[in-house]
C-alpha cells in the first residue's frame, strides 16, 4: 500500500467537510479550506476530491440538474435525504425516509433502493 503524504492542503479539505455539517460543492469546500490554506486552487481541491472518493473517505451526493456535491462516507453510510435550497443553492441533510415505496411500484416490479432530494427555499432564505 502506498503511504501518501498528509499535505496542510487535503487536511483543510477533510476540514471543511468534517466542519461544514452538509454535502458541499467542490467551490464550498474550496471557500471554506482557503481560510485555513489561503494559496489553495480549485484545481486542487478537484484532485483531493478524486482521491479521497477513491479511497471511499468521502461519498458523492447526487442533486438533480447540479454539479454533485460531497460529504463523509461515515455520514453518507447512514440512510439519509437531501434538501436543495433552489435560492443559495446550499444542500442539508434531511434525516427520516417516508418508507413504504413499494407500494408505489407497478407489478412484479423490485425495489432495490432509492435516492429522495427534496427543494424549496432553506430557512435563511425565506
Amino acid at each position: 500500500m502506498v503511504q501518501r503524504r498528509d499535505t496542510a492542503q487535503q487536511r483543510a479539505i477533510r476540514d471543511a467537510l468534517k466542519s461544514s455539517g452538509r454535502p458541499l460543492s467542490v467551490d464550498e469546500i474550496h471557500r471554506l479550506a482557503t481560510e485555513d490554506v489561503p494559496s489553495l486552487g480549485v484545481r486542487t481541491v478537484y484532485r483531493v476530491v478524486d482521491r479521497l472518493l477513491e479511497e471511499g473517505e468521502i461519498a458523492s451526493v447526487a442533486v438533480p440538474r447540479q454539479p454533485d456535491r460531497y460529504e463523509l462516507a461515515s455520514v453518507a453510510k447512514k440512510h439519509h435525504h437531501h434538501f436543495h435550497c433552489d435560492r443559495c443553492d446550499r444542500v442539508f441533510d434531511v434525516q427520516g425516509c417516508p418508507g413504504g415505496l413499494n407500494r408505489m411500484l407497478p407489478e412484479g416490479f423490485t425495489l432495490a433502493g432509492h435516492e429522495l432530494t427534496l427543494w424549496g427555499t432553506c430557512p435563511d432564505c425565506a
